[in-house]
């Protein structure tokens, strides 16, 4: 059975009544729409009717909630009055609120694996429209590869241009969104700007990157790819008519390698188009219980334009991004492969230094951010400053749904956390056993605990 790509939809019929429109910034908005269409959709595309998607929605709809999902407690432990709990995060592929978090991990980990004094650059290798049905139905069996042949592709190309071979180093990120949520998976590379001469053990760096060779051959190592993978004879139709119609080769974007002095933002920059979710919260506009409005920028017309879709449809936009579990969006490879990453590393800088071709200083490690750090950089506010005593609080509670009380703070005082045993001497001059508050420990009021 041919499995459409989700792009209209007639009308959509609806379990409940009714809602009023609601603004985007709105997070029970996204959640209602799962809430009240999510059984009927999976009824429509049988493809999502299984326990991992309904999985992935279950913990999206629970997210936020500290019951659902369990939490962690702080608690002033001066004052025992300002307390503060925090829900833990449900952490599924399809939470927009989770994927801030992710994107901001995401940033700390590349700035941490970028070599020193090499210059990088940002690749796009996309694949035509005539080619998307084609990834969509056989995802499973396509994507993994898809990006192999990325990697073959560029160390292909630059081994060309040096006219010797070459290993780059790539941090492969694979997308399947475009803009307006539908289905477009393409390539997003942050690359070496040249590579590594085994036989004679030094780094070459490439000035340029000729366009016409890249879209040639991106075009003919996808098309392998392809063809090699999907062994049928609607790939061999379609592999035939691309080149026939793509004369030119695929289309590719080449970014100007950026100076080592923006290593640090080089990551950051990219974070909003490699791995952030189809949608935004704030780019959904409205909501009816039938229909969804958002916004986006296109990329023909640099303009924002506004879209108006069945509710399934949408839901269909959200849910088909998904990767099949386990499955590694980000993976590294050539010089930057996390396994052999530290050696290359030092015989790369050894490489430079003997060229002075080193920039000292260039990389900035950018630390992932704490949940502290996000709600204050979100809201202006500490949210583990007591608001009646003005001091930090402490960890108080841990529970989790599935495993109870992970950790009690009032528990570990009953058990003398907080206080030391030292001999002294009794009024009747013999000895007993005094207990005083530990050092560097707190004093401590009960005051309205239970």
């Amino acid at each position: 059975m041919v499995q459409k790509l989700h792009r209209t939809h007639p009308t959509t019929p609806t379990r409940c009544a009714l809602m009023l429109a609601a603004p985007s910034q709105d997070w029970n908005v996204f959640q209602q729409i799962f809430v009240e269409h999510w059984d009927g959709f999976k009824h429509v595309y049988p493809r999502y009717n299984k326990p991992y998607y309904d999985g992935l929605v279950d913990k999206m709809l629970g997210c936020g909630n500290p019951e659902k999902m369990g939490y962690r407690e702080y608690r002033c432990l001066h004052c025992g009055q300002g307390t503060h709990r925090v829900a833990m995060s449900c952490k599924s592929s399809l939470c927009l609120r989770c994927a801030k978090v992710y994107v901001d991990n995401w940033v700390s980990q590349v700035s941490r694996m970028l070599h020193e004094g090499v210059i990088y650059r940002h690749i796009v290798l996309t694949v035509p429209a005539m080619l998307r049905q084609t990834f969509y139905q056989q995802s499973k069996a396509v994507l993994s590869p898809f990006m192999r042949c990325g990697v073959r592709c560029l160390d292909d190309v630059f081994s060309q241009v040096h006219g010797k071979p070459l290993t780059g180093g790539y941090i492969m990120v694979i997308q399947t969104h475009g803009r307006n949520g539908q289905y477009n998976p393409h390539l997003h590379c942050i690359a070496t700007s040249g590579g590594w001469d085994q036989a004679a053990q030094q780094w070459i760096h490439l000035d340029y990157v000729p366009y016409p060779l890249l879209r040639k051959k991106w075009q003919w190592h996808l098309l392998t790819m392809l063809r090699q993978t999907v062994k049928t004879k609607e790939i061999q139709r379609l592999v035939d008519a691309c080149y026939r119609r793509y004369r030119e080769g695929f289309v590719t974007n080449v970014q100007k390698g950026d100076v080592p002095a923006r290593y640090q933002s080089l990551a950051t920059y990219l974070a909003k188009y490699v791995v952030s979710p189809p949608i935004s919260l704030r780019r959904i506009d409205r909501y009816d219980g039938q229909r969804v409005t958002y916004h986006y920028r296109s990329h023909k017309s640099e303009h924002v334009e506004r879209e108006t879709v069945a509710v399934y449809t949408f839901i269909g936009r959200m849910i088909q991004h998904v990767f099949p579990k386990g499955f590694q969006r980000i993976r590294y490879y050539g010089v930057q492969a996390t396994k052999t990453f530290a050696t290359i590393k030092r015989v790369i800088q050894e490489a430079l230094a003997k060229v002075q071709g080193i920039v000292k200083g260039a990389i900035k490690i950018i630390a992932p951010m704490t949940y502290r750090q996000r709600y204050q950089q979100s809201t202006g506010r500490d949210p583990l400053r007591c608001p009646h005593c003005q001091r930090e609080m402490g960890l108080w509670r841990i529970w989790h749904p599935t495993y109870g009380v992970i950790y009690d703070e009032l528990e570990e005082m009953r058990r003398g956390k907080y206080a030391s045993q030292e001999t002294r001497a009794a009024p009747d001059g013999g000895d007993r056993r005094a207990l005083r508050a530990a050092s560097g420990g707190v004093p401590v009021s009960l005051f309205g605990l239970r």
